[in-house]
């Protein structure tokens, strides 16, 4: 599964020689622990983007950290989708955001702004809760990143069972740089760009920019899944469209929420997607499953993964969500995966 396939029409790649540095994979607790240290510790830069931020006991020190760079000079920039007040209230009304809900949110990023933080919200109110919205989720520190998970800067993003993948190496931090000011200027004229990848040895980061239809990482797993024999899938959801077809296809484990984990929204989509696809979930715990990766086996001993924050549902696709992920064919990398799927979802070894 390591033979590279030809950019696809459309689609371009950034080549880079040698592998990243070795991956480490944090749950979320572990993630912002580990990150506010750092930025504490912070020289140059620290970027970060996110789909939802939030002031709470779990994210505080986090959100200290960010204003005390700020402070000492360090080039502080963070980026949150408008999704965070909407998510905040709880409802997906097309009008009516500017309630309590909003202006904490706004509160938060007024803050940020009035202690140096470069602070601007992605995506715009019409079209919630899906359309056009980032799902990007990183955080650059110097020259290390955060990224190709799931979780998300608030209490609900930190608790849920997810993880990101810590990895120091300079090249990825200068290139998720690059994606950050990309996002930012295709959302100042509310548009989206091509997906593309960059290649780093066996490992490739997945990029999908926005537009509708266009994803490099549904194409990317869809391509790995088709030459799979075994596949197993952790997601917030039910796998959909040409993707969930092949992998039902193929001896498979899918793991995410069962209806009843999910807010009424949400709800209703994972029941309607499992009624048309005739999925069904091996996950049964309580804790809202909120990772997002596949593993993809050959009987010839090859593996493969994709793990970042699509959750590898067609509608995303058609909908335009900015999404990044990492392809990887590294046995540590999918060991690591492996272990938080045993601990986390399937949950071996609880009582």
């Amino acid at each position: 599964m390591s033979s590279a396939p030809a950019p696809a029409h459309g689609e371009h790649f950034q080549g880079r020689r040698g592998s990243l540095a070795q991956p480490q994979l944090l749950r979320g607790e572990d993630y912002v622990a580990d990150a506010t240290r750092r930025i504490h510790d912070a020289k140059r830069r620290v970027l970060l983007t996110t789909l939802t931020i939030a002031h709470d006991h779990r994210t505080d020190d986090l959100l200290d950290a960010l204003v005390w760079a700020a402070r000492r000079g360090v080039e502080v920039s963070v980026a949150a989708d408008v999704f965070t007040y909407a998510d905040a209230a709880g409802t997906f009304l097309p009008t009516g955001y500017r309630t309590k809900a909003w202006r904490t949110s706004d509160s938060l990023a007024s803050k940020l702004i009035r202690e140096g933080v470069r602070f601007s919200w992605l995506g715009r109110e019409k079209g919630l809760p899906w359309r056009g919205r980032t799902h990007t989720k990183f955080c650059v520190v110097d020259d290390a990143a955060y990224a190709f998970g799931g979780v998300n800067l608030d209490r609900k993003g930190v608790e849920n069972a997810d993880f990101m993948l810590y990895i120091a190496d300079a090249r990825l931090a200068d290139d998720l740089e690059a994606v950050y000011h990309q996002i930012q200027h295709m959302n100042a004229h509310e548009r989206g760009h091509e997906s593309f990848e960059y290649r780093y040895g066996s490992d490739r980061v997945l990029v999908d920019g926005g537009i509708p239809g266009d994803s490099i990482i549904y194409r990317r797993a869809l391509s790995l899944a088709r030459r799979a024999d075994r596949v197993l899938l952790v997601s917030q959801y039910c796998p959909t469209g040409e993707l969930g077809k092949v992998i039902s296809e193929r001896e498979n484990e899918l793991w995410f929420n069962p209806p009843r984990n999910a807010s009424p929204a949400n709800r209703a989509l994972i029941a309607s997607s499992m009624l048309w696809t005739g999925h069904r979930t091996m996950y049964t715990r309580q804790r809202y499953l909120h990772a997002k990766a596949i593993v993809f086996f050959r009987d010839d001993g090859a593996r493969a993964a994709i793990t970042g924050s699509h959750n590898f549902v067609e509608g995303g696709v058609r909908l335009g969500t900015r999404e990044i992920a990492m392809e990887t064919h590294r046995a540590e990398t999918i060991d690591q995966i492996l272990d938080f799927h045993a601990r986390d979802v399937r949950g071996e070894g609880e009582h």
